[in-house]
């Protein structure tokens, strides 16, 4: 049995012009990344990385790393973040669309739509820039979407269930008639020559299939249950917003959908959780995490979906390079490459 792993993936480590003018000059990722603090003892902050480094996504060799890394750990391919926010504007397209372009990184891939509006207020709420906000127009902008998916569809590299493309939506139910809209896509789909589409949401409902979605992602930390949060301290009352976090150990125990995963239902791997780099005192996370507890983890989530024929045994990992929500595989100072050990044992080595 094959666990085809797919680890979401962030393009957000270059500049645009839109995060200049929200968040200053050559704002990225990083920014925050670096100036996170403790917000209560024993809290590790911030976190570094180690071998790939604070590499620039406009770069064609740290891309080419980055998927020579994952491939050596048994990641099967990325699902690439791509902002379609309704008339043909697209952000942080450059990284994909030169992967796309250039043929390379020889590694396969998918696209997930981040289908939300931007917020222009910047980062610990120093307000700047504009917002911009996710729209759906109507049939013609549908219609001009699905002709730029298409030529991702058709690369050699794109990852398919049953010949079929796969593609995440982040929020599908706001999107307006969402069964009508993906119907749309659908019947295009088929006009080009392709066998159908196979969607898969990110959503807590139940009922993907109703809004025309293929599959939807279990995503664990949706459903953890209130009173898994550690009670206030002295010390967190010093902050001005409530701290959500957790042990990790606590946590994973409700990463695994406990009704295991129905036909259409795709786990999801946390291997940690730490958003203080982007929200400060209001961040939800997971402390003590380690590779010891990532283990128990992954052994859960591959369990759970053990008897699933291999092309549709997709397990999703959120995250490849999310640094500033604190979820990654990429390795850094505190663990090396620690995780990617772990889940390659467990992955490949006991399948």
């Amino acid at each position: 049995m094959k666990n085809r792993l797919i680890a979401f993936y962030l393009p957000q480590f270059h500049p645009i012009k839109e995060n200049d003018l929200a968040h200053g000059k050559g704002f990225t990722e990083w920014t925050n990344v670096v100036k996170a603090t403790p917000v209560f003892p024993g809290h590790v902050q911030p976190k570094i990385p180690s071998d790939l480094g604070f590499y620039d996504l406009r770069l064609s060799e740290s891309r080419e790393e980055q998927a020579k890394l994952a491939s050596e750990y048994g990641i099967e391919g990325f699902c690439y973040w791509h902002y379609w926010l309704g008339n043909g504007k697209r952000l942080l397209e450059r990284p994909f669309q030169e992967v796309l372009d250039s043929k390379t990184p020889d590694f396969p891939f998918c696209l997930g739509w981040a289908n939300h509006s931007w917020s222009g207020k910047g980062w610990m709420g120093d307000a700047k820039g504009q917002d911009i906000v996710q729209e759906y127009p109507g049939k013609e902008d549908a219609k001009e979407h699905f002709e730029f998916l298409l030529k991702a569809f058709r690369d050699e590299r794109y990852m398919k269930v049953d010949e079929k493309p796969i593609l995440v939506i982040y929020r599908p139910m706001e999107i307006p008639n969402c069964a009508d809209y993906l119907a749309y896509w659908r019947t295009l789909a088929k006009k080009a020559g392709l066998p159908g589409l196979y969607i898969i949401g990110d959503t807590p409902s139940k009922n993907f299939k109703e809004v025309g979605l293929d599959g939807n992602l279990f995503s664990g930390q949706r459903h953890l249950p209130q009173d898994i949060w550690d009670s206030q301290t002295g010390w967190d009352k010093l902050h001005t917003k409530q701290i959500k976090k957790a042990p990790y150990a606590k946590v994973i125990k409700h990463l695994t959908n406990p009704d295991g995963y129905s036909q259409g239902e795709y786990p999801v791997i946390i291997p940690n959780w730490d958003t203080t780099p982007r929200l400060g005192d209001d961040a939800m996370i997971f402390y003590n995490t380690s590779p010891e507890l990532f283990r128990i983890h992954v052994r859960q989530i591959l369990d759970a979906v053990s008897e699933r024929r291999s092309e549709e045994n997709l397990v999703f990992i959120r995250a490849w390079n999310e640094w500033a929500e604190g979820n990654y595989l990429e390795p850094d100072q505190e663990f090396g490459r620690g995780f990617l050990e772990v889940l390659h044992d467990e992955a490949v080595n006991n399948c």
